[in-house]
């Protein structure tokens, strides 16, 4: 499972730099909007407040940093908290500026524009259509880090084979031996294995020794006590 955690670092490529760069516009339109003509009033360059940082600064840094972690993690779980966090940001650059009003925030400050389209598209450009799209490509960076290829499964396979201990095959002590599975062995000249103790040859009579032949009848047998057919 090790292979499949991890993830090319190219899947996040696209969605985190944008991410990254969504975040920060919407973090500092506020402040740097009057150099361009283009925000909210005051018609003044770094102005801050605590509504600014919860309505801008707060969700432009959770949606930069979130794409930070979308555009450089290689792990997958990892990234997919990275795209959850900038999802997040994006949801409040769409409806902050609605709930705020619960606490009595007084906003940032109303567009500087006179015309009634401009000052839609500043509104679109600082809160809703900026929080709508993080939260596009946040959501797309999360179905991306969601899918295991076919490529990543054949690297964890292949990962698992290669940390997979050798164990050397051994024979079973305990398998019958048969003619064909006994190992050779250098056999003499009168075919019998070398270094071997040969089987004791089978008792003759009664007299129990190898090669010795009993004697044939005559008078000097002798008759042993409680022998089978003893003569009366």
């Amino acid at each position: 499972m090790t292979g499949i955690k991890r993830v090319p670092r190219t899947r996040g490529v696209l969605s985190g730099t944008l991410l990254v760069l969504l975040g920060a516009w919407g973090g500092l339109l506020p402040f740097v909007g009057p150099y361009l003509d283009f925000g909210f009033q005051p018609d003044r360059t770094w102005v801050y407040n605590t509504d600014r940082l919860q309505l801008c600064v707060a969700p432009g840094a959770a949606a930069a940093l979130g794409g930070l972690i979308v555009l450089f993690s290689a792990n997958r779980m990892f990234a997919m908290l990275g795209g959850w966090l900038a999802a997040l940001g994006g949801a409040w650059f769409a409806v902050g500026p609605q709930v705020a009003a619960l606490w009595d925030a007084s906003g940032v400050g109303a567009p500087l524009g006179t015309e009634q389209g401009r000052q839609v598209a500043e509104q679109l450009a600082g809160f809703t259509a900026l929080g709508v799209l993080i939260v596009f490509f946040a959501a797309l960076a999360l179905g991306r880090f969601a899918v295991v290829g076919v490529k990543e499964v054949r690297r964890d396979r292949e990962l698992a084979e290669a940390e997979e201990p050798h164990v050397e095959e051994r024979p079973d002590l305990f398998a019958p031996r048969t003619a064909d599975t006994r190992p050779d062995i250098d056999r003499t000249a009168h075919g019998r294995p070398e270094g071997r103790t040969q089987p004791l040859a089978r008792l003759q009579g009664r007299y129990g020794r190898q090669g010795q032949v009993p004697p044939q009848g005559g008078p000097q047998d002798r008759h042993v006590a409680g022998e089978h057919g003893e003569r009366g």
